[in-house]
């Protein structure tokens, strides 16, 4: 067998851009990751995560192995009314009606008040540890087709694209502890991550009844929010050190007082 292949320059450099176009790709999935992780026990959100997305790995390689099959969906399999339907157009619809669904359902649950955050971990109702990694296997099933057509599209060997794609999800595995950690702190993050997802659910649709959406419109909006976001944190983030900051020079004042009123108080005791 001939590797001769991997000496070649192009090889590496496709190989480095595929695996940063995997990486960026997978920050929305690691979002929802994060946001599903914490419908488990505390003591179970790790092992879900780590399973959902080790198990997303397998898929993600099978996918490609398959890909000669897999780029057959995009002919169309039946006409309705003039509209050409493919495989991957189903797919692409019910991945959006998915998205649309677990954000809408998210987003219910904060408006209504039923906010995870602010319930304490023995008081929540926790979800099913199989049903979680099955809808995060479910999620990474749908972001991963365009990903996956966008590997072999990329490369020329599909050796390549594999080791590309486990080494992103690897990166992905490894950040996704740090970023569940993030929105754990940060209730108004997941507002705004689920709103992206809406966004990508309505893309997703749109797509699947051939309404092409640039993705650069997407990124520039989800650029912007997340821009007005780091705002508000910056913002509450000094509003919280003003607010240390008073009430620590407050209770230094009080203890002062309290102390000085102590040492009397003691000082008198003993001349009495």
């Amino acid at each position: 067998m001939d590797f001769s292949w991997l000496a070649e320059p192009h090889t590496w450099i496709g190989f480095a851009t595929l695996l940063v176009l995997e990486v960026v790709l997978g920050i929305d999935n690691l979002v929802f990751v994060a946001i599903l992780a914490n419908k488990v026990k505390p003591a179970q959100r790790d092992r879900a995560r780590i399973t959902g997305l080790g198990l997303a790995v397998v898929i993600r390689i099978i996918m490609l192995g398959f890909m000669a099959h897999i780029m057959t969906l995009t002919r169309p399999l039946f006409h309705i009314s003039g509209l050409d339907v493919s495989g991957k157009d189903m797919i692409m619809l019910a991945g959006g009606i998915f998205l649309l669904y677990k954000a809408t359902t998210e987003l219910h649950e904060r408006l209504e008040g039923h906010n995870q955050f602010a319930v304490a971990d023995s008081q929540k109702k926790h979800a099913r540890f199989w049903s979680v990694v099955a809808q995060i296997l479910i999620l990474d099933a749908v972001f991963s087709i365009d990903s996956v057509i966008t590997a072999v599209a990329m490369v020329d060997h599909i050796v390549v694209a594999m080791g590309a794609v486990a080494v992103a999800m690897t990166v992905m595995i490894s950040a996704s502890k740090p970023l569940t950690e993030f929105v754990d702190r940060h209730p108004t993050v997941v507002m705004l991550c689920l709103g992206f997802l809406l966004m990508i659910g309505f893309s997703l649709i749109a797509e699947a009844f051939h309404f092409h959406i640039p993705k650069g419109y997407l990124y520039a909006a989800i650029g912007f929010s997340i821009l007005i976001e780091a705002f508000n944190q910056i913002s509450q983030r000094n509003s919280r050190k003003n607010d240390y900051i008073s009430s620590s020079w407050r209770k230094r004042t009080a203890e002062n007082v309290l102390g000085m009123m102590g040492i009397r108080e003691s000082v008198l005791a003993k001349a009495g």
